[in-house]
């Protein structure tokens, strides 16, 4: 053999190594966001249990405010169904503000304030928003992560002729506004 054959043999053997790294640490992001979604998810799968034990219990002091405890039953449905980062987000940013009304509709009622059940609850729920709050943003950061890496060069060469495609977000999008705002307490 010649020396010019073991250099173009070296050369090949190099950039497909190279390809090889490349297709790797794209796979290895890949699952990241794969496993800080299901993080995620696990996280809400928490919330939406624990939401129905707190609508019985402000049922039972507040029976009277059906179409506020029907919102939040609505949201938590649409949110349990919603499928993907985006989908899930819209919906749970809908029950955020369902829950925010109901907490504020047990403003108007000392005795469900006192009970040891809807405090226990409420500190139960405000736990879970924490940890959905902390597995958002590591899901994020892997998105991130994800997207950047793809978009670098040279994995944008061939990225997306070996299935990688951009991942969405867990954003609150144009609801950002919204969820920001104190909820409405009508008497």
């Amino acid at each position: 053999m010649s020396i010019s054959t073991l250099i173009v043999l070296a050369v090949i053997v190099v950039l497909v190594l190279w390809a090889i790294t490349i297709y790797n640490g794209l796979v290895a992001m890949r699952q990241r966001v794969n496993e800080a979604f299901a993080d995620v998810d696990v996280q809400l799968r928490q919330r939406h249990d624990l939401i129905p034990n707190l609508v019985e219990t402000v049922k039972g002091y507040a029976a009277h405010e059906r179409g506020t405890l029907d919102e939040v039953v609505k949201a938590r449905n649409a949110a349990v169904a919603a499928q993907g980062p985006a989908q899930q987000a819209a919906a749970e940013n809908v029950l955020s503000g369902a829950l925010r009304q109901l907490f504020a509709l047990a403003e108007s009622y000392p005795d469900l304030k006192a009970s040891t059940n809807f405090q226990q609850l409420q500190a139960e729920l405000t736990d879970i928003e924490n940890k959905i709050a902390a597995a958002r943003r590591f899901f994020n950061n892997a998105v991130q992560e994800y997207n950047t890496g793809m978009q670098r060069f040279p994995a944008a060469l061939f990225a997306a002729s070996l299935g990688f495609a951009p991942k969405d977000y867990f954003d609150l999008g144009d609801e950002r506004k919204t969820v920001g705002e104190a909820p409405a307490v009508k008497f």
